[in-house]
C-alpha cells in the first residue's frame, strides 16, 4: 500500500517543528508527490459553506447553468458541463462530472483585462445569494495557504527565502467545485496530472480518488476529515527538473454522489518556469505558466455546441 504521509501545517507556521516539517515535507514530494495536510486553519464553517454553495448551484437546471458554459470562455471561468472534459487525453473517455471555475477576481475595467492578457477575464457568477461572497472568501483563504506553502518548498530546495513569491503576487489560481454522480461505469475522472504548482483538494469523505506512484499500481487516497489533499502539479515538478513528481490520479465512479473543492495553484501568466538553481542540467525548455496552461485546457475540453 502506498504510504501517503499525514503532515501537520502548524509544526511548520507556529515554528515549534519547521526543519522537521520541510525534511517530511520534502520527501513526500519526492516519493509519492502528494501527502495530507492537517492543522492548515482554514475554518471549517467556511469549507461547509462552499460545500453546500455548490450543491446548491450543481442542483440548478441546466438551462440556468449553460449561460456560463466555461468552453465560451477564454480564461478558464464557469461551469464545465458533464460530458465537456476528457482529463485522460489517451483515452479519449469523457469525464462523468461537473464543475464551476473561479479564478482571480478582476473587475471589467482592469488593464490587465482591457489588454486582453491570458487568464486575466472577469469571473461569471450564477444568480444565487451568497455564492460569490462564499468561494471568493475561500478563494483568498487557501490562496494565503498554498503560498505560504511554497515558502517551505524553497527551504526544502536549498532556495532563498521569497524566491517563488514574485511568481504568485497575481496568479493563474482556480477554485473548482466538482460534482460526481452516483455510478458504475465509465469514470469520474480521468487519468491525470495536474497542471500547476501545486494542487489542494478538500473531499467530502465519498471514495473515487486514487493515485498511481511510480512502479506501483492504483491505490485508494485515505480520508481524514478536514484535512487537505495536496499534490504536486506539472508546473512545479519542471521547476524542480523533476526532483518533486507530479503523480497521475484519477477518480473512480462514486458509489454515491461525490463533491470536491479544488484550488489549482498556477503561477503568474508571464512566469517563466524553468528549472531551478541547482537542481542541475534543464530536462525541459523554459515556458511561461500561461502557455503551459493554455497547452494543457486546449487538449482538455471538448468543443462547445452553437
Amino acid at each position: 500500500m502506498t504510504d501517503i504521509p499525514i503532515l501537520d501545517w502548524q509544526r511548520y507556521a507556529s515554528g515549534t517543528d519547521p526543519e522537521g516539517f520541510v525534511t517530511d515535507l520534502g520527501q513526500a514530494c519526492r516519493d509519492t508527490g502528494f501527502f495530507l495536510l492537517t492543522g492548515h486553519g482554514i475554518p471549517e464553517p467556511l469549507i461547509a459553506d462552499v460545500f453546500a454553495q455548490a450543491a446548491g448551484f450543481f442542483a440548478r437546471p441546466e438551462a440556468e447553468k449553460a449561460p456560463l458554459d466555461i468552453r465560451r470562455s477564454p480564461h478558464n471561468r464557469g461551469w464545465a458541463a458533464m460530458g465537456s472534459e476528457a482529463l485522460d487525453e489517451k483515452s479519449g473517455q469523457m469525464d462523468r462530472k461537473e464543475a464551476f471555475n473561479v479564478g482571480l477576481d478582476l473587475p471589467p475595467d482592469d488593464p490587465r483585462v482591457i489588454a486582453g492578457e491570458p487568464f486575466r477575464g472577469v469571473n461569471v457568477w450564477p444568480d444565487q445569494p451568497g455564492f460569490r461572497e462564499t468561494m471568493l472568501g475561500y478563494y483568498d483563504a487557501v490562496l494565503g495557504l498554498g503560498t505560504a506553502l511554497h515558502a517551505a518548498f524553497e527551504a526544502d530546495l536549498g532556495l532563498p527565502g521569497g524566491h517563488f513569491a514574485p511568481h504568485f503576487s497575481a496568479p493563474m489560481a482556480t477554485l473548482r467545485v466538482l460534482s460526481y454522480p452516483a455510478s458504475t461505469e465509465g469514470i469520474g475522472a480521468g487519468a491525470h496530472t495536474d497542471y500547476g504548482s501545486i494542487t489542494l483538494l478538500m473531499c467530502d469523505g465519498v471514495p473515487g480518488l486514487q493515485v498511481r506512484p511510480r512502479g506501483g499500481g492504483w491505490t485508494d487516497v485515505p480520508h481524514v476529515p478536514g484535512a487537505f489533499v495536496v499534490n504536486i502539479g506539472d508546473c512545479l515538478a519542471r521547476w524542480s527538473n523533476d526532483i518533486y513528481v507530479s503523480t497521475p490520479h484519477r477518480v473512480l465512479p462514486p458509489p454515491r454522489p461525490r463533491r470536491s473543492i479544488a484550488f489549482f495553484l498556477d503561477p503568474n501568466p508571464d512566469s517563466v518556469i524553468a528549472a531551478l538553481p541547482g537542481t542541475g542540467a534543464p530536462k525541459y525548455p523554459a515556458i511561461t505558466g500561461a502557455d503551459y496552461l493554455r497547452s494543457r485546457l486546449d487538449a482538455t475540453y471538448t468543443p462547445a455546441q452553437t
